[in-house]
């Protein structure tokens, strides 16, 4: 198949990968391109900005994530010949694994998309080493896909200079600069980045980078870069999500007829939950469910004729005081996690289920004297799970992890699930029904409470990774669907 295609990279994280990539997205759909976006690695929050811009979802791709064929085969999926797609790296070019290993890394991925490379390089402060960088990332270039650089945050006068002596010295086309924009950026939080659409100006924001970006690089030569890229994969669509590589799921009840069988699986989606993977929500319709999305911050209810909840990860420490006040939202939550009804709840969704959260560290449990203290920063949450959340003040658990349940529930027995965690907050209990093991380093340790309809905790899980978790999950939604009305409907 045929698709332009460039990635945007970088020495290092905050170098100005997201807002230039945002600012070519804009200025690639502006000249007619068919564009798509991707991101690198687990990050939820920069394929936001990529929506805002372009209107329809960006998808991650991480090769810790899914082997080579099949990240080739999710890059592939629903696209067509001619697309334009941009992916947007993660981290530094060559951090990938425990930060030592090429898997994960944006490079990685490049590799086996056979992706060109623009390397953003934040030059500022920088004369002549600049070449010096740059020179040590081309010899690391084993595939020779660095085939631009981009010069962030630099005057035009030490541009009309260094530009030259790069593409003499080191036979690498530099395709631009952006001067150092002091009235437009992107804001972040202990998360990443602060979320697109808390930002009033985001729109206006993302187009004048455009804008000012355009005055300052040569995009014709971006698209020259990107159209230079070889084939990749077979002719025609990929479809990753086919019988072998989603075990029985064509072939299960549930799904043989969808027309009458369809299970609707509720999904929480609004302000405070909103990190979900597109194709983890693919993969469930793939299997059988129509996903109703529903807000736990202004609905009074879940959607109509549910049979699963899916409680995605978000900000619910940010809008806690919001979710406890909508109490009919949350007892209607809490009778139907009770009633058996099958749910999913990562990170976010699963501090939603405990009795409160609590928005203050537990290092000054001490000096601030009080349960006085401690209940003015409590808010009231489900109260499915005994028990409350906490903000510790740092990271609690970071990076990737392999998850095994010790006994087989959502997954075939010894079979293993790849995830991510990223949180500041810990629960009163986190789970012990599965091992979750640190791949880099092969440290483990007990997480998550699983048993016949739930899983719960903070790993945020990537289903294709292993789909029979996906398959799983919404044949536990017919089951209850079945049970409930006595019949196949």
């Amino acid at each position: 198949m045929k698709i332009n295609r460039f990635m945007i990279a970088a020495p290092k994280s905050g170098s100005g990968k997201t807002m230039i990539t945002c600012a070519l997205l804009q200025l690639l759909k502006d000249s007619g391109k068919n564009v798509l976006s991707y991101k690198c690695g687990p990050d939820y929050i920069d394929p936001m900005f990529h929506k805002k811009v372009l209107g329809v979802p960006s998808k991650n791709l991480d090769t810790f994530f899914t082997d080579e064929k099949t990240t080739v085969q999710l890059f592939l999926d629903e696209r067509a010949d001619g697309d334009f797609a941009v992916l947007e790296g993660v981290m530094g070019l060559y951090d990938g694994l425990g930060g030592i290993y090429e898997q994960g890394s944006s490079y990685h991925l490049a590799k086996v998309t056979q992706t060109p490379i623009i390397l953003v390089v934040d030059a500022k402060g920088m004369g002549k080493s600049v070449l010096a960088l740059i020179a040590g990332f081309l010899q690391y270039d084993t595939q020779h896909l660095i085939k631009g650089v981009l010069l962030n945050r630099m005057s035009k006068g030490y541009y009309d200079i260094i530009k030259p002596l790069i593409e003499k010295e080191l036979s690498v086309k530099v395709v631009g600069y952006f001067p150092e924009q002091k009235d437009i950026g992107l804001s972040s939080r202990h998360l990443g980045l602060i979320m697109p659409d808390e930002l009033s100006d985001i729109k206006k924001q993302l187009n004048e980078t455009a804008d000012r970006l355009k005055k300052t690089i040569d995009i014709d030569l971006f698209i020259d870069i990107a159209e230079a890229a070889d084939e990749i994969g077979d002719s025609g669509n990929a479809d990753v999500y086919n019988e072998k590589n989603i075990g029985n799921c064509d072939q299960n009840e549930f799904s043989q007829n969808k027309a009458i069988n369809t299970v609707n699986i509720a999904v929480a989606m609004d302000e405070a939950f909103c990190f979900y993977y597109e194709d983890n929500l693919k993969l469930l319709e793939k299997c059988g469910a129509k996903l109703q999305y529903f807000s736990p911050i202004h609905d009074t209810k879940l959607p109509e004729d549910c049979d699963a909840m899916l409680l995605g990860g978000g900000y619910p420490e940010l809008y806690a005081k919001e979710l406890s006040k909508n109490v009919s939202m949350m007892n209607a939550i809490k009778k139907a996690f009770r009633a058996g009804m099958p749910t999913v709840a990562e990170c976010g969704g699963f501090m939603y289920l405990h009795t409160y959260i609590r928005n203050i560290c537990d290092d000054n449990d001490e000096k601030n004297n009080a349960d006085t203290q401690n209940n003015m920063n409590k808010s009231k949450l489900v109260g499915a799970l005994d028990g409350g959340c906490h903000f510790k003040g740092k990271l609690v658990r970071f990076g990737y992890i392999e998850l095994t349940e010790k006994h087989s529930n959502f997954l075939p027995p010894n079979e293993k699930i790849k995830a991510h965690e990223f949180h500041y907050y810990d629960s009163t209990d986190n789970g012990a029904d599965c091992i979750a093991t640190k791949p880099a380093t092969g440290r483990s340790y007990d997480c998550v409470i699983s048993h016949d309809n739930y899983w719960l905790g903070f790993p945020h899980l990537y289903y294709p990774s292993n789909p029979h978790f996906a398959e799983s999950f919404v044949r536990k939604a017919y089951e209850y669907r079945r049970n409930k009305n006595g019949k196949l409907l």
